[in-house]
């Protein structure tokens, strides 16, 4: 304890005495510096959530530390549109999508000793890896459409020249159109 009879502030490092002292966590804080350090709103004893030594509102400390993904919203049934930037989470960037109607190369095959070569990605596609579909054998990581890169199972894939669609990208590039000619019951769609 310093000279004055206070104990130090967690936030300031300024003295903080008795009446105006706040505890959490085994610190002190001023009332007016126990405040989220994301979005500084004030806290108390039920909204304040700690990790190592920082403070946070519940909803900032689930942003920042919580569960990510599809479904992991600010509450029940709830979906954020919140990316966390501003609590220095960076959201993660998928893989671009490189479609590719290569023939199947032997020579891959024969080096690997399998017979099998995926369309997409031109290497050796082994019984352990291999998906059927469009007549050819993939890798389940490469039977994707090769529109919108959207995963195919047996039920969902469409092939037309030796490349795999799903049935949505299938039925827009190669499906009737015209007026009348939708995606759905009673859907009309401009052909273009």
């Amino acid at each position: 304890m310093p000279l004055g009879g206070g104990n130090t502030c967690g936030c300031c490092q300024k003295t903080v005495y008795f009446a105006e002292e706040v505890q959490c966590e085994g610190k002190y804080f001023h009332k007016c510096c126990f405040l989220c350090m994301a979005c500084k709103k004030n806290l108390d004893s039920t909204t304040v959530a700690c990790h190592v030594d920082e403070i946070y509102c519940k909803s900032c400390y689930g942003k920042k530390y919580g569960p990510k993904g599809y479904g992991f919203g600010g509450g029940a049934g709830t979906l954020s549109m919140d990316t966390g930037a501003h609590l220095g989470i960076r959201p993660e960037e998928p893989a671009a999508h490189c479609p590719t109607n290569n023939p199947n190369t032997s020579k891959l095959a024969t080096k690997f000793g399998s017979s099998d070569v995926c369309p997409r990605c031109a290497k050796a596609v082994y019984s352990a890896e291999k998906v059927l579909g469009g007549g050819n054998s993939w890798h389940k990581s490469c039977f994707r459409c090769a529109k919108c890169g959207k995963g195919l199972e047996s039920t969902t894939v469409a092939d037309k020249d030796g490349e795999i669609y799903c049935k949505a990208c299938y039925a827009k590039s190669f499906g009737p159109k015209g007026f009348g000619f939708g995606q759905g019951a009673g859907a009309l769609a401009h052909a273009q």
